[in-house]
């Protein structure tokens, strides 16, 4: 029995696929992995996918997990950038080599946000007075030292001639508790991915002063940090592991699901509604890529004399 025009067949279905987000309910990995599953059963590529939350530790109590259930084809961890730098400041016992590499979906551009009830109307507003007092303003970030959310702003920060050292970054787990303490007044600004909080910039209540990418983002009234004077380029990206020990059918069949998800025009609308760009690739390239991606923030958290 075969599911309509560009399902699988049901034995081609990985039967119980469970998705782990390893942050808090509301964040980009959690947004991802949630319109994963959505696509994934509207497109009919796979039914009564199950998206679970085992948060902490920049996401290293999740790339635990993972790593434990060898063998197990049918859990996927999402994960990203954020939990590369993780797994490097956290001294984490678990690597992402200890995994099986399945696809990369994503990249977006980091962000710099204020609330609407804020002072600064542009981004060099905020680093004259972060300047002058950097310990006063402290910056919020959905990501745990290492991650996207740090580095973008340990950068700009380096950039704009303040000590890294100096800045009072304050982690949260997550895009979703970052917006409340910014909504609250408890950071004096945020640096996250747009997708994570579109909505309250499209409602007025966050402004935007940058985005971290070479070229601007759509949708997006601001400006790139190069444009204002800041010499940073940084794109976060986001992508899926699975346990190792994968026989190669139950690897093939996972590498298969996200190939066939990222060609899905539900998924493009997906990409296109959240402000990512598509950046996939897969198993052995995306391998590649994230024994690179764990040299360059290894090396860039020693320049910046935070490892």
């Amino acid at each position: 029995m075969k599911f309509s025009s560009g399902g699988q067949s049901q034995d081609s279905e990985i039967q119980g696929l469970r998705i782990m987000v390893p942050t808090e309910p509301g964040g980009g990995y959690d947004t991802t992995a949630r319109s994963a599953a959505k696509v994934m059963e509207e497109a009919k590529l796979n039914s009564n996918v199950e998206v679970f939350n085992v948060p902490g530790a920049g996401g290293t109590i999740g790339l635990g997990r993972t790593a434990a259930e060898n063998g197990n084809g049918k859990l996927a961890l999402q994960m990203g950038l954020g939990v590369v730098g993780a797994s490097y400041t956290n001294k984490s016992p678990v690597q992402l080599k200890d995994t099986t590499p399945i696809a990369k979906l994503t990249e977006e551009p980091d962000i710099i946000v204020v609330p609407k009830s804020s002072q600064y109307q542009d981004i060099k507003q905020l680093v004259q007075d972060w300047k002058a007092n950097p310990g006063g303003l402290p910056v919020g970030g959905g990501s745990s030292p290492g991650g996207p959310d740090h580095l973008a702003p340990m950068l700009t920060a380096k950039a704009a001639g303040l000590e890294p050292k100096a800045v009072n970054y304050v982690p949260f787990d997550g895009g979703g508790e970052l917006l409340a303490s910014l909504l609250g007044g408890k950071v004096a600004f945020g640096v996250t991915g747009i997708g994570e909080v579109r909505d309250q910039i499209d409602a007025g209540e966050l402004r935007v002063l940058a985005v971290t990418s070479a070229q601007r983002a759509a949708g997006v009234n601001a400006p790139t940090l190069k444009e204002s004077g800041i010499d940073v380029e940084f794109t976060n990206w986001r992508g899926v592991v699975a346990p190792p020990g994968l026989n190669d059918a139950d690897r093939e069949k996972l590498v298969s699901l996200y190939t066939k998800l990222n060609e899905s025009p539900q998924w493009q609308d997906t990409l296109k509604r959240n402000g990512w760009t598509n950046a996939f690739q897969s198993g052995d390239e995306f391998a590649k890529f994230m024994q690179s991606e764990n040299d360059r923030v290894a090396s860039v958290l020693k320049e910046l004399g935070l490892a």
